[in-house]
């Protein structure tokens, strides 16, 4: 018969300690494993209440009226506040984190901060791209065929000969311009602004090409920029008889001078700068009525003579030999655009001197493409 120990499973004659031992061994070491595993998920769960109080802490704060919290204050800002508050009683760590002014009064000044709200004018530039006929391409310039000459049929008897026709034909050709400049910034001014500066002359740059865009669709010599509706010598021109003041009888000659398909076009309107408008809409038909008429409904132009009025800026003011006003059907001015405005940041150049160079570049043309479909006013009396 088999005798079994009660402290041990296996029977008396099996039971080996090495075996004992073993098992002995490995039951600790899982109780230090799990000991273990209990300590790490403590510090974890500990570490989440942390952060938990910190987010509440700064959700607290951000609900506080007129609080920031995308930055911390910099020492020199609370070492001013403490100077607010404490005055000469402030400690010496504190004065040493401000600016000493050296006015002969002497005194402490504010951290020099730099505000992220830049103060700009107003920049204004006549809106043609809107109203014009608008293109892109891949090339230097576009060319486009015309037909320059009408066949020449004519009347013929029963037995008559058709008389021959011939159709002559040549090319438009709008070239493409560029624009170019570029901004010097120094890189502590871009370092203090946190990219504001950078952002404003983006911004500037793209104010000041759209404006030398507008000035040149509207008066552009042709030659290095692109060719402005004034420039074209093939469009007509409809005399005022004065030299300042506007001959409303004049206006409506205008207008009908062009054939009925163009001054009725979707795109055809009147063209002035605020200046002009004014006098404009002082003119009145000989019933007493004005001839301006305002617009009633939101997002409709005001209308003159029936057709919308286009503020161009860039045109010229009411004077003896001008041409202040100009009508007709927008569609037939094409702008080319060959580059959207490029701009490259070059922080290498000038790096020895502490400078960063911003480049800017605009390739763009224009050309009235059919001069019959426009009208100007000639502020004279011939």
């Amino acid at each position: 018969m088999k005798h079994f120990d009660p402290k041990s499973a296996l029977p008396i004659e099996t039971r080996n300690d090495d075996d004992i031992t073993s098992a002995i061994a490995a039951v600790t070491d899982l109780r230090n494993s799990v000991t273990e595993f209990r300590t790490a998920t403590e510090e974890r769960m500990a570490g989440l209440e942390d952060i938990t109080s910190r987010l509440d802490q700064l959700e607290v704060r951000d609900q506080r009226p007129g609080s920031e919290t995308s930055t911390e204050p910099s020492d020199e800002a609370r070492a001013f506040g403490t100077y607010l508050r404490m005055g000469d009683r402030t400690p010496a760590d504190e004065v040493r984190a401000l600016t000493v002014s050296n006015d002969e009064q002497g005194g402490y000044l504010a951290p020099a901060e730099m505000s992220s709200e830049f103060v700009r004018d107003l920049v204004e530039f006549s809106p043609v791209r809107r109203y014009a006929s608008v293109r892109t391409t891949g090339a230097s310039s576009v060319k486009y065929p015309k037909r320059t000459g009408v066949t020449n049929a004519a009347w013929e008897g029963e037995t008559e000969e058709s008389t021959e026709s011939t159709v002559t034909f040549g090319q438009l050709e709008v070239p493409v311009r560029k624009l170019m400049t570029y901004v010097d910034l120094s890189n502590e001014l871009l370092a203090d602004s946190a990219g504001q500066a950078e952002a404003e002359v983006r911004l500037a740059l793209a104010e000041d090409f759209g404006k030398k865009e507008g000035l040149a669709f509207v008066s552009g010599d042709g030659v290095k920029a692109p060719e402005g509706l004034l420039t074209n010598g093939d469009i007509l021109h409809t005399v005022n008889g004065h030299a300042a003041n506007l001959n409303s009888d004049k206006l409506i000659d205008l207008q009908y001078s062009l054939p009925s398909a163009y001054r009725n076009a979707p795109n055809a309107a009147w063209g002035m700068n605020g200046g002009t408008i004014a006098a404009v809409k002082k003119l009145k038909d000989g019933n007493g009525n004005y001839l301006w008429q305002p617009s009633y409904q939101a997002g409709q132009p005001e209308t003159l003579l029936g057709r919308p009025i286009v503020e161009m800026v860039d045109m010229p003011d009411i004077a003896d030999g001008a041409f202040p006003i100009i009508f007709g059907d927008f569609s037939a001015y094409r702008i080319v655009d060959r580059l959207a405005l490029s701009i490259l940041v070059n922080p290498y150049t000038l790096a020895t001197k502490g400078i960063t160079r911003i480049h800017a570049t605009r390739r763009v043309g224009g050309r009235v493409m059919q001069a019959a479909r426009f009208r100007k006013l000639k502020t004279a009396t011939s």
